[in-house]
């Protein structure tokens, strides 16, 4: 059965793909393939596929920040009057900036951030404040990483819970 994400199908060999890059895209395309059961060439075929598609953007190792220094971690709202997408962009463009999302809520987006020091982590959180538009901070420091957002594999098991209530209500 086909899976679609906004347009796109995906087949189980392709979603089989997907995983396995998400759980490690380390190797060879032989060694991968060998993992899958399929023949590299096919393997090739199917990831420039779905980086043609954009699904698969690019490949980087998963880096562990707390080891190389970055203890000070906070996620950030960020309120803004003006122009937001000027201000999210200024935001991106700062140091020590892991992640900007747009969302939707109480504040208008949320910054992760992560540095080495304190004083480096209390001059990017001020640093923010000092972009015209944004009128307040609310900063949530970060005493663990409880789940890494790197590690996260699509599910596209079919019979998830999100579709069993959809059908559920639907009845």
């Amino acid at each position: 059965m086909e899976f679609g994400l906004v347009g796109i199908m995906l087949d189980d060999l392709d979603k089989r793909i997907v995983e396995e890059i998400c759980t490690s895209s380390q190797g060879s395309y032989r060694q991968i393939a060998k993992r899958l059961g399929i023949h590299p060439t096919t393997l090739i075929q199917r990831i420039k596929n779905l980086e043609e598609q954009g699904i698969v953007k690019g490949y980087r190792a998963n880096v562990d920040y707390m080891r190389l220094g970055y203890e000070f971690m906070a996620i950030v709202h960020i309120y803004v009057e003006g122009d937001l997408v000027e201000v999210e962009r200024r935001i991106t463009d700062l140091k020590n900036i892991v992640a900007v999302f747009d969302v939707t809520g109480e504040c208008d987006a949320i910054a992760w951030v992560a540095c080495r020091s304190r004083e480096e982590f209390s001059n990017v959180v001020k640093g923010m404040l000092t972009i015209p538009g944004v009128k307040k901070t609310n900063t949530y420091v970060i005493l663990s990483l409880i789940k890494d957002p790197f590690k996260f594999i699509p599910n596209f098991d079919d019979n998830s819970e999100g579709e069993k209530q959809v059908h559920r209500r639907g009845k």
